[in-house]
């Protein structure tokens, strides 16, 4: 038996290793190349597996290093002082490469739509709803991601009654930095503490809004779509109030018949443009029913995201008088909300990001 495959941990990651190989050898071929589908794929899995590849390598030289002092240390004593330090080495190796090797959600690496709609609270909702949504796209700037603006309806007083946006890494991300893998996080209830502007007596209000984030679908055979399931509409789009801002029927509807979901889009002046934007929104919530099935099919201990608005189904309060932000789910909280907004939302995420790992090493310890 080789040296390496004596540790459980270095012999798990063997399969991942043969795989980046094989990956590799997939990127210098020409061939490959000739399809950018193919390689933007391949792209994007070598990069997955790139951390554990190195911690797998980091564990063996560690191990390699030990065993060496302690063979030596038979015949020099000054090996033998060196034994502790690369014992607590390759544990620290070992454990490394133990919590990389834990599954991760084959989504991470995705682009992601993230749909913001206003509930409770009315005007004071849609206002929190554009209050997110800049959140968001300050965020994701911060990220280096693009976005898209996919559909909106703006509310009389500038805020949104919902609002749909892409938000897509560029080029090829690390593991753990694709939207999905952060965003991911955000679907839930956010509860808003303050004083409404349409507030006369200073006192302050509660309400709250809905925060959807669906992985994008790359291919579109990925969710197949069929005509006849299809109940497609179009009618003049409109603006706050309801007043018409188009002269053409260029809105767009789409029902999915076979699941009730229905898709609406106005934000282009094209009803083409509207169609595919409403197509992209439709494929992506489908994928995210599909999911969530198969997630609740084997009974996984992830919580899939709340799709009321309800205050009392809330995973997050932003307090403005306190400047206070916490999120029910970790514990975490912190009083710079100001900041927050502003889109410094990292220090959020990560802590939900943490509790999800942790979780996931507790289940695989628990196998």
């Amino acid at each position: 038996m080789s040296t390496r495959s004596e540790h459980p941990t270095l012999a798990s990651a063997q399969a991942i290793v043969a795989e980046h190989a094989d990956l590799e050898q997939q990127l210098a071929d020409p061939a490959v190349h000739a399809d950018q589908d193919a390689v933007r794929k391949v792209n994007k899995r070598y990069a997955a597996l790139g951390p554990t590849v190195a911690a797998y390598r980091t564990a063996v030289a560690a191990q390699g290093d030990l065993e060496a002092a302690r063979e030596l240390a038979a015949e020099d004593a000054a090996f033998a002082a060196e034994v502790p330090a690369l014992e607590s080495a390759l544990t620290q190796a070992l454990e490394r490469l133990r919590v990389l090797l834990v599954p991760r959600d084959p989504d991470d690496d995705r682009d992601v739509i993230l749909e913001i709609k206003a509930g409770e609270g009315g005007e004071e909702s849609a206002l929190f709803a554009g209050d997110l949504l800049r959140m968001y796209l300050r965020y994701a700037e911060q990220r280096g991601w693009s976005t898209e603006l996919l559909d909106a309806t703006e509310s009389d007083l500038g805020g949104y009654k919902d609002v749909s946006v892409a938000v897509k890494s560029k080029g090829t991300p690390a593991p753990g930095e694709a939207p999905w893998a952060l965003l991911k996080y955000e679907g839930g209830v956010h509860r808003v503490q303050r004083v409404p502007v349409t507030e006369s007596q200073g006192r302050i209000h509660t309400s709250a809004a809905g925060v959807l984030v669906m992985p994008e679908v790359e291919d579109v055979a990925e969710v197949e779509l069929h005509d006849a399931d299809l109940k497609i509409d179009v009618y003049r789009s409109s603006g706050p109030g309801g007043q018409s801002v188009n002269t053409t029927d260029s809105a767009v509807r789409i029902t999915h018949l076979p699941t009730g979901v229905v898709v609406s889009c106005q934000n282009e002046k094209s009803q083409l443009q509207n169609k595919e934007s409403a197509l992209r929104v439709l494929r992506a919530r489908l994928l995210q029913m599909a999911r969530d099935e198969a997630a609740a099919a084997a009974s996984d201990a992830r919580r899939s995201q709340v799709r009321t608005v309800d205050r009392s189904e809330r995973i997050r309060t932003y307090n403005f008088p306190e400047n206070r932000i916490a999120d029910h789910r970790t514990g975490y909280k912190a009083y710079n909300l100001d900041h927050v907004l502003g889109g410094d939302l990292q220090p959020v995420v990560q802590s939900a990001v943490e509790l999800d790992e942790a979780a996931r090493l507790a289940a695989v310890a628990g196998q």
